[in-house]
């Protein structure tokens, strides 16, 4: 239980972090480029780095703690840091052709879920 309520925690912050980098880049930059998302993923992709090489090399938290950050903070700001690490992960460990797989079926494939998306619900409710 002290898991999940760690994980929910961070989660909220996290979401409540990512609505106000995205209204301040909507207010600062307008809205014709998603500059909030831009920033939040970056920012969140270096914010786990910084989180995982620190947990790995020099910092010991309990699990409930990397919870609250990496799963709950993180993962609510964004999970394109997941997916970044996931790439660097493969990368390090030498398997550069399945992070490159993985970088364009993830893309790829989320941009035609999106479309794909949109079609289902315009048909339904167009």
């Amino acid at each position: 239980m002290n898991m999940l309520l760690a994980i929910a925690c961070g989660g909220a912050l996290g979401a409540l972090a990512r609505h106000k980098v995205d209204s301040v880049a909507m207010h600062l930059f307008g809205g014709g480029f998603p500059y909030g998302t831009t920033i939040v993923n970056i920012a969140g992709s270096f914010l786990l780095g910084l989180l995982a090489g620190g947990l790995a090399l020099k910092f010991s938290l309990p699990l409930e703690g990397r919870a609250f950050l990496v799963v709950g903070f993180c993962g609510a700001f964004t999970t394109f840091s997941a997916f970044a690490l996931d790439v660097a992960i493969l990368t390090e460990r030498g398997n550069l052709m399945l992070a490159g797989v993985y970088v364009a079926l993830s893309v790829a494939g989320a941009i035609l879920a999106m479309f794909g998306g949109l079609a289902v619900m315009r048909g339904l409710f167009a």
